[in-house]
Order: C-alpha cells, then sequence, then structure tokens
C-alpha cells in the first residue's frame, strides 16, 4: 500500500481508536469501576481479544453495512469514516456513550445523500431494527441470569476471598469473551466502508492466505487496541459508575449479557444452525455495544426495584444515541463537499444507468416488474442511481425499494473487456480451472452490464448460477458474488478512454 492508502486509511484508523475508546467501556467498564479488575489488565486482555475476533469472525457483518451503501471512492471512504470518528471523538470528549454503529450508518448515509445513490431502506430498516431489539434482548437476557446465578452464589458455600478471586477471574474471562465478540461484531464499523477499495493485495503466510480483507480488519483492531489503551478510562467510569451504581456480581452479568448479544449478531455459524433446522434466524448486523451494555444493566436495575438507575444520566445517553446518526450524517455531507471542491479529491465515482432495450427485455424476464408502465423511459441514461428511481416511480408510484434495488442493478452500465494479458491476475484459489478455462474463451470480448457477462458465463458452467436466495445459500452465493466482483475490478473498461487513446 503506497502513501497516498495510508493516508485515507488513517480516518479509519481514526474511528477504530474511537471505537476502542468507547466500546472497551462496554466491555470491561463496569468491572474496572467496580475495580475487580486493574485497568490496563482490561485493556490488554480487550486489545488481544478484540483482534481476535476482529481477524476470525469479523467478515459476517460487513455484508449488511456494505448493502446500505457501497462507498466505491477511497476519498470517500476516508471522508465517511472520519465522520463517524469526528462525532465519537466528540461526545467521548465530554464523557458520554454513543453508539459507533450509529453514527457509522449516519455517516454511510450522508455520503448516498452527497453522491446522489439510492439507499437502501430494508437494511436501514434492518439495522435500526436491531437498535432496539439489541437493548431489549440484552436487558431481558440479563434478568433471568441475574436471578439465576444470584441463587446459585447464596448456596455455594466459599470464603469472602475464594469469592472475589472466583469474580475476578470470571470478569476477565466473560471480557475475553465480550472482546471477541465486539471484534467480531463491531469491525465492520471501523474499515467496513473500505472493504470496496480495500488497499491491500492478499499473500500466503506459512501456507495460509491472508486475504485484503484480514489485512484490514486486522490494522482496524490495531488502532482499536490503541483506544482502550489511550481514552477509554473516562468512559469505563461513565458506563461503570454512572448509569447505576454496580455490585461486582452485576458487573459480570452485565458483561455476559453484552458478549452474548454481540456474539448472537455476528455469527454466521449460529445463523447457518438456525436456518437449517426452520428455525428464525438473527440478521448478521453490526449492533451498538454500548445499547447492549445499558439494556443489560436497565435489566437488572429493573429487577432490583429500579430505586438506584439514574434515569437522568440514562436519558442523556439516549439524546445522544438520537443525534449521533444525524450529525454524522450532515458532518459527513459537509466534510465531503470541502474535500472535493477545496481539496480536489474524488469522493465517489459516478454511476450511468441506462433503461435500454435489451435492460428491460431482461428485468422482463427476469423479475415480475410491469415493465410496460415505464417502458416510455427506453433509452433514455441517468447520472445518478437517485435520478433512475425518480423517473421510474413518476410512472410507476407503487415501485418498492426492492424493486428499485433490481432496476438499478440491471440498468448500471459496467463495461468489462476480457483482456487475455490480466487473466494471470485472477487468483487460482478463488476460481476453478474450468472457471478460468471459461473466462480464458471470452478473451477480447466486452460487455456493458455485469448481469450480461454473468449471463454468458451461466451458460458455460452452471456451477457460476447463483442459487435461491436464502439463509443456506448465502455463504455459496457470497463467494459467487466476489467472484464476479473481482472479474470487475480486473476487467473494468473505459471506452472512452480507449478511444482517446
Amino acid at each position: 500500500m503506497g502513501i497516498i492508502g495510508f493516508i485515507f486509511l488513517s480516518s479509519g484508523l481514526f474511528l477504530g481508536w474511537s471505537l476502542g475508546a468507547q466500546d472497551a467501556s462496554n466491555v470491561f467498564g463496569t468491572a474496572v469501576a467496580t475495580r475487580m479488575v486493574r485497568f490496563k489488565t482490561a485493556a490488554l486482555v480487550c486489545s488481544i481479544f478484540v483482534t481476535l475476533g476482529a481477524v476470525i469472525s469479523g467478515v459476517g457483518t460487513a455484508d449488511t453495512l456494505g448493502s446500505l451503501g457501497e462507498v466505491n471512492a477511497i476519498g470517500g471512504a476516508f471522508v465517511t469514516a472520519f465522520s463517524a470518528a469526528f462525532t465519537a471523538c466528540v461526545v467521548s470528549k465530554i464523557g458520554l456513550t454513543i453508539s459507533v454503529s450509529q453514527a457509522v450508518v449516519g455517516a454511510v448515509i450522508g455520503w448516498n445523500w452527497f453522491s446522489q445513490s439510492v439507499t437502501d431502506t430494508d437494511s436501514l430498516v434492518k439495522m435500526a431494527g436491531t437498535w432496539v431489539a439489541c437493548p431489549v434482548i440484552s436487558g431481558l437476557l440479563a434478568i433471568p441470569l441475574f436471578a439465576f446465578f444470584s441463587k446459585i452464589s447464596k448456596r455455594i458455600k466459599l470464603s469472602l476471598l475464594q469469592r472475589d478471586v472466583l469474580l475476578r477471574a470470571a470478569l476477565i474471562v466473560t471480557g475475553a469473551f465480550g472482546s471477541y465478540s465486539l471484534g467480531a461484531n463491531n469491525m465492520a464499523n471501523v474499515v467496513g466502508v473500505f472493504v470496496p477499495v480495500v488497499p491491500f493485495a492478499d499473500f500466503m503466510l506459512f501456507g495460509y492466505k491472508v486475504t485484503a480483507i484480514h489485512q484490514l480488519f486486522f490494522v482496524g483492531s490495531v488502532a482499536v487496541s490503541i483506544g482502550v489503551y489511550t481514552y477509554s478510562y473516562k468512559v469505563m467510569m461513565t458506563v461503570g459508575k454512572g448509569l447505576m451504581p454496580l455490585t461486582p456480581f452485576a458487573a459480570w452479568v452485565v458483561v455476559l449479557c453484552q458478549g452474548v448479544v454481540l456474539f448472537l449478531f455476528a455469527s454466521e455459524g449460529l445463523e447457518y444452525f438456525l436456518a437449517s433446522h426452520g428455525l428464525p434466524t438473527i440478521p448478521l448486523v453490526p449492533v451498538s455495544s454500548t445499547q447492549a451494555v445499558i439494556g443489560a444493566v436497565l435489566g437488572i436495575g429493573l429487577y432490583k426495584g429500579s430505586k438506584n438507575i439514574r434515569w437522568k444520566t440514562l436519558w442523556k445517553i439516549m439524546i445522544s444515541w438520537v443525534a449521533a446518526p444525524v450529525i454524522t450524517a450532515v458532518c459527513c455531507f459537509i466534510f465531503l463537499f470541502i474535500m472535493q471542491n477545496v481539496f480536489s479529491q474524488k469522493v465517489f465515482i459516478p454511476k450511468t444507468y441506462v433503461l435500454s432495450t435489451d435492460v428491460l427485455s431482461e428485468i422482463e424476464q427476469k423479475t415480475n416488474l410491469p415493465v410496460d408502465l415505464f417502458r416510455t423511459l427506453q433509452g433514455e441514461k441517468f447520472q445518478s442511481g437517485q435520478a433512475l428511481v425518480k423517473a421510474v416511480k413518476k410512472e410507476y408510484p407503487r415501485l418498492t425499494n426492492a424493486e428499485a434495488r433490481k432496476i438499478l442493478s440491471y440498468a448500471e452500465l459496467v463495461y468489462f473487456k476480457i483482456a487475455p494479458e490480466k487473466i494471470k491476475q485472477l487468483p487460482t484459489e478463488m476460481f476453478s480451472e474450468e472457471q478460468l478455462n471459461d473466462i480464458t474463451a471470452l478473451s477480447g470480448q466486452t460487455f456493458s452490464h455485469t448481469w450480461k457477462l454473468q449471463n454468458v458465463l451461466n451458460n458455460k458452467d452452471p456451477e457460476w448460477k447463483m442459487l435461491p436466495e436464502n439463509i443456506l445459500n448465502k455463504q455459496e452465493n457470497s463467494q459467487k458474488k466476489r467472484r464476479i466482483r473481482l472479474l470487475e475490478k480486473v476487467f473494468k473498461w473505459d471506452p472512452a478512454v480507449s478511444a482517446a487513446l
């Protein structure tokens, strides 16, 4: 990665620092505030397990964040991450906790607003739903756990010293689990916007493939660790003492609930297990560890009678939750304007959409959309997704968000030229020998839409075809989508530039 790539990635590192300063408080804040675990010990354990969670299990939630809005220029990714980090830093400065997840969502919406991209409202609703579900689930989980372990604790005959040692060990172990869950669930918040424009290359290490995404998530986790060490203590005190006085035992239950809730929303294995047994699944979404902790604290407080809950502090925290995405979206829009017009940096790559005859025909064949209602737009080009959706809605007012996404995916102009010299750039571990032969057979051919290339490949080999969209096929379809995105990256072609040459 060159110096320019590192400069742009620095905002992601800044956001990682902010996450460490904010969310380490959610993992170890109650333990440190009750003086059961030393701050240095908490910081070390948190740093190690956040890194492990990010690298091993952090990729799952990135897809949901990416579907909200795909930031397609590294300058835009820089501003998006910086805007979220800026909001989190300012709020941290005054000792309050905010949801970094919400700040990132607000920043992505700000980028969509500025670039005139269409925000995936289905993904937004899903993520907003978890902002409500997360503290509720955590609170409901905390009540029975606190009641159950309280009874168990009373029945076990241990000396005060033994209880103290056991509880300190439990807090550290549970904090390690919570830190792992934090890295797995929230690393997409830190560097997720850089996934489409990741400035790293894959390499092999001791026979193991280290992907660009793994490297990206590792760098993000290092930034989180620095945030933990340098600035998390003040926020730990707010979470650990500000909302409600906690006993060391209650602090342990809170950390346990936080770890479980974040793990539930990050585990691809659990999602597949539930789906394969016909059970309702939990969406893989970056959720707020802040909300999980506060939900657990409130659950215990309500169980104990709610007398010790500091409602004024809770009210301030909830206001910051509501304000964070709005403030971040506005900041992101302003910063994007400055970056583009003052510093002359490309913050988004414009997309062109066309409703040509073959595009409308493909939409008619592959979807249930009433194409005849907007066939009057045939042949028109649109310079943004919002412009296309607005035009279609004028002809077809009942257009849904899902239908709009389908039209956009077919109408987007993406030029490919299968250059023989570039075929060698394709990693053999991602493509079978037969698939590489299929691509080689297309040498010299050009395509104007991704779906056109996909159709040709589908006819050559069923292995290219997408499976029906469901949880059981999710991982396999994700792999197939990554192959197509890689083909787009390697063979993308600009006819205008070629004509000029």
